[in-house]
């Protein structure tokens, strides 16, 4: 049998959770106190990786002091229970490189470097810039392909080439939409015999597509669900791999729901209201998001009773 892309658990464990930043209601400051409960609640349930200052976790809208501070309490509670990643990517090389010295000083045990957006480089200035903090930075990174927000698509070649210059570079959050371009990619870090290659991982960025991503080589998920359904997304990735595809089927079908409507509105203003309603954290949001309305927020209500987090019940 041919070698294949190694998927195994080793880098960031199989469940990621890109988390959200807890704030007051107004949004104005982080909530440090629901921060532990929020931290405490993911570790309970099947988070092995926590990323801090993502996209989930608003991280355009907090200043540079205040990712450092989060950064630093979130290694403070999880205390070696969960790694920690950081969110140091931006369009701005140098200012991604300084943060990434910032965070591996705070204790970063990873980095998340988007494509840079709105600039929007070629293949060759997105392998530059990513270039760029891996050689400045021992520390793993996941590159973060989102074409949806930066209006850019790394293509399979770019990333291989990354994985095999960058000895830092080790797994891609990969959120194009596109499982044929991830079996591609999966496909070019196969049979190659290289060792950058065989230390490679593959997440999927989008819980829709965890299971179809699984398929073709992805090892687990960047998560936004598992703040609610970890367990359960851990159950289906573990269900996947070991060969009982009915059981992650009937996972994959009964939270579909969920997974889609976490994004109906801007992420993460749905999840946020549903951790309120369920006493994690406020909802509070920072402009230019804004609250959900009355009309969404009974659709929340309906998918959170769909979805057994009302009553605790899961499948």
């Amino acid at each position: 049998m041919p070698e294949i892309i190694n998927n195994d658990d080793t880098l960031f464990g199989r469940v990621v959770t890109a988390m959200v930043t807890p704030f007051d209601e107004k949004g104005e400051s982080i909530d440090y106190g629901s921060l532990e409960k929020l931290v405490e609640h993911l570790i309970a349930n099947a988070t092995e990786t926590i990323l801090v200052a993502g996209t989930t976790g608003e991280s355009p809208t907090l200043t540079g002091d205040e990712k450092i501070a989060l950064l630093k309490k979130v290694i403070e509670i999880s205390a070696g229970r969960a790694k920690v990643i950081f969110g140091a990517g931006s369009n701005n090389t140098k200012s991604s490189v300084e943060s990434a010295k910032a965070a591996r000083d705070a204790g970063a045990e990873g980095l998340l470097i988007v494509a840079p957006y709105y600039n929007k480089p070629n293949q060759e200035g997105i392998f530059a810039h990513v270039k760029a903090v891996a050689d400045t930075v021992d520390l793993p990174i996941l590159v973060y392909n989102i074409p949806g927000r930066c209006g850019i698509n790394i293509e399979p070649a770019t990333m291989v080439r990354l994985a095999r210059e960058c000895p830092g570079v080790k797994a891609i959050k990969d959120s194009a939409g596109n499982v044929d371009q991830t079996a591609q990619l999966a496909s070019l870090f196969s049979n190659s015999g290289s060792k950058s290659d065989s230390d490679f991982r593959i997440y999927s960025g989008d819980d829709y597509l965890t299971l179809q991503m699984l398929s073709v080589g992805a090892c687990g998920v960047v998560s936004v669900a598992s703040h609610l359904v970890g367990k359960q997304l851990k159950e289906l990735i573990d269900a996947a791999m070991d060969g009982d595809l009915d059981r992650a089927r009937g996972l994959h079908y009964r939270y579909l729901p969920l997974f889609k409507g976490l994004f109906v509105e801007p992420n993460p203003t749905c999840l946020k209201y549903i951790l309120s309603r369920m006493g994690i954290c406020s909802a509070g949001l920072r402009l230019p998001l804004v609250p959900l309305s009355q009309e969404r927020k009974k659709e929340m209500d309906s998918l959170m009773e769909a979805s057994g987090l009302l009553s605790g019940s899961s499948i």
